[in-house]
């Protein structure tokens, strides 16, 4: 897709504006760089506040993204960031400053660092956790390829430390011996604050007044090293002998995984960070920098306010910190995930055996309203998807019936729980998949594309998604029914749904029943989700051509609605199937699937995402480009009409 650089419309400040790449960054004083950082923040607040995007975290990382691009050679020394979330200074400093402004538009630059947009970009990353796992796989293999000076650096918060990739990771870099710096960024967040154990470590170590008391000489001592020579690894030997037998009681997880731990250390001192940075390039081997942030820094209301909402703002008024929302005339429609918080409430009050469970998306997916209203029955579990849905599994053999919101992209990582402690079990766990099909400016990434294919395969598994909020809620309602004790998935995607009115009383849904929409002589349309709404326009589009289109909410890719099927195939020579989901695998695939199985004749046009990575871009924006906008699929119906061919997938 190619990508765009717009007019102008923010200065950078004098120093920043003279920096193109970090190797300009590397022709400046060492006692500029406070200045830069300022420079480089204020371009983040003036273009975000005005476009939009990711806010607080690249805010924090500022002078961390400063020294590390200062001190080391990138890109030979290569930097992966953990998310990307935090990435934003990176960019700008990297030869994207003149296209920050399109950061996340339509065929602008990614909100994530991404390969193939930068050679500064090391990895692609939009989920957490993989930095560490990624950067010791560069480290081996500079070290096979006899890379001796090259430096390989990981960047990760303390939120994503907490999944199991970083620990499975962090176990064998230790007997692994490479060049890998882990900077472990620790702001007590990820987008809502952290929780668990390892929150509770590192604020002990933060803490400790014995461990604070001998660090800053500890770090005059280090900061020596590189004046000894051949000599400096015995220092390091005998720093780390004194760390270990005096000071780092506290620190004894990162040391017994054989990494030299660093730290705390002040992540908004650029002289001090770029002081330690130097020192750090001269001792070998794994090593951890424990580097304290603050998500935010250095806008007042950022600061001073909710650090999950100035996570990602919106557009809001930089002088005041007002966040710009418009105020619509008319009553609108909530959003999905809010229907499910409010929902699960209500459920949860006549059904005292439903939990909830998240893995760190208590705001996102809004379980935290249950959270807020019943404490003892949902859970935040942290980045932690795998066990999101293995800890749901074990409250589903006491009996319980868990409600497991976890984003379609991220069930990803869980899909072997899903299949092992789940469905082989029968269990009766809920599976909420929010941010379903297009998610719009976030990207690839997070496009929760796949879910409808990869859950229609597994045994015992029923598969549904909503075309309205009603809709959502009767599944919800349906699926904590007694007698459906069995795993159950109910997909919706992210935004807005079509009803204000949408708080109706609960009416069970018989599991596998769809329902006809609108009747029609000329085209059948099968869709699945909220497109229907889309594909309701497009039969309104079409009536005004004299087109006769008929529209079946499938509600059910899993089990199909066989008796809908066969009324469909009977009637009908001309079919569409639409999905926001890939087109290999789906409801599309299912209903030929039927149609061959029961030796049905008909022309088929399946519409969905294709087998293709679609970039980011507003939700509409992406259903064109994907052809299934009620254009699309207006036209897509016009042209089956004058097709002959039996199937056309």
């Amino acid at each position: 897709m190619p990508e765009y650089t717009p007019k102008m419309d923010f200065q950078a400040g004098e120093l920043l504006s003279k920096i193109e790449f970090p190797s300009d960054l590397r022709k400046l004083k060492e006692d500029e760089l406070p200045q830069v950082c300022k420079e480089l923040r204020q371009y983040i607040v003036d273009v975000v506040s005005k476009k939009g995007g990711h806010f607080g975290a690249s805010l924090g990382v500022v002078e961390l993204t400063v020294a590390l691009h200062y001190v080391f050679n990138t890109p030979y020394d290569q930097l992966v960031w953990d998310v990307g979330h935090q990435a934003y200074g990176h960019k700008i400093l990297t030869g994207r400053r003149s296209r920050f402004q399109t950061n996340r538009l339509y065929k602008g630059i990614s909100g994530f660092p991404k390969r193939k947009e930068s050679e500064y970009d090391a990895m692609g990353v939009g989920h957490s956790s993989t930095s560490i796992s990624t950067a010791l796989g560069m480290s081996v293999g500079s070290k096979y390829k006899g890379e001796k000076d090259r430096n390989v650096i990981a960047v990760i918060g303390d939120g994503a430390m907490t999944a199991g990739m970083a620990f499975e990771a962090l176990n064998h870099a230790g007997i692994a011996n490479s060049n890998l710096l882990v900077v472990l960024n620790d702001n007590c967040m990820s987008i809502d604050p952290n929780v668990g154990a390892l929150k509770e470590y590192l604020t002990d170590i933060t803490t400790s007044q014995t461990y604070n008391r001998f660090k800053d000489d500890i770090w005059n001592l280090l900061g020596k090293i590189s004046k000894f020579g051949p000599n400096a690894q015995e220092i390091v030997s005998k720093i780390e002998n004194g760390i270990k037998t005096t000071l780092l009681k506290q620190s004894n997880l990162f040391e017994s995984f054989k990494f030299r731990y660093f730290g705390p250390v002040d992540g908004h001192d650029v002289i001090r960070m770029k002081k330690i940075l130097e020192d750090m390039k001269n001792i070998p081997g794994p090593k951890i920098l424990h580097t304290l942030t603050q998500k935010g820094k250095g806008y007042k209301y950022s600061e001073e306010g909710n650090q999950t909402l100035w996570h990602s703002p919106g557009l809001f008024n930089k002088e005041t910190g007002e966040i710009i929302k418009v105020v619509p005339k008319e009553p609108q429609p909530p959003k999905y995930q809010d229907v499910f918080g409010n929902t699960i409430v209500e459920l949860a009050e006549l059904n005292p055996k439903i939990m909830g469970i998240t893995p760190a998306m208590p705001s996102g997916c809004s379980l935290n309203i249950m959270m807020k209203a019943m404490p003892d029955r949902a859970f935040d579990v942290g980045i932690a998807e795998q066990h999101a849905v293995t800890f749901s599994a074990g409250l589903a053999t006491q009996g319980l019936i868990p409600f497991c919101n976890i984003y379609s992209s991220f069930m990803q990582r869980a899909y072997d729980q899903v299949i092992h402690d789940v469905a082989l079990q029968n269990l009766h766990v809920v599976f909420c998949l929010d941010r379903g099909g297009l998610a719009g400016a976030d990207g690839p990434t997070h496009h929760g594309a796949y879910d409808l294919a990869f859950f229609r395969c597994i045994p015992n598994m029923v598969v549904s998604a909503p075309m309205n909020e009603e809709e959502l809620r009767n599944l919800m309602y349906t699926a904590q029914l007694e007698k459906n004790n069995f795993p159950f998935s109910i997909r919706y995607p992210r935004g807005n749904g079509v009803m204000p009115d949408w708080k109706r009383p609960f009416t069970e849904i018989s599991i596998g029943k769809g329902r006809k929409i609108r009747e029609g002589n000329d085209v059948a349309i099968l869709s699945i989700g909220h497109i229907g709404n889309i594909a309701l326009q497009a039969c309104k589009d079409l009536e005004k051509q004299g087109i006769s289109a008929a529209l079946y909410d499938m509600r059910f890719v899993k089990p199909l609605d066989e008796t809908l099927l066969h009324e469909v195939f009977s009637r009908y020579r001309k079919v569409i199937t639409i999905e926001d989901g890939c087109i290999m695998g789906g409801m599309g695939s299912a209903v030929l699937e039927f149609m061959a199985d029961h030796d049905y004749s008909a022309q088929v046009r399946r519409l969905g995402i294709p087998d293709a990575v679609i970039e980011h871009g507003e939700q509409k924006e992406l259903y064109q480009e994907c052809g299934f906008d009620a254009p699309a699929i207006a036209t897509a119906v016009l042209e089956l009409l004058r097709e002959s061919k039996k199937i056309t997938a």
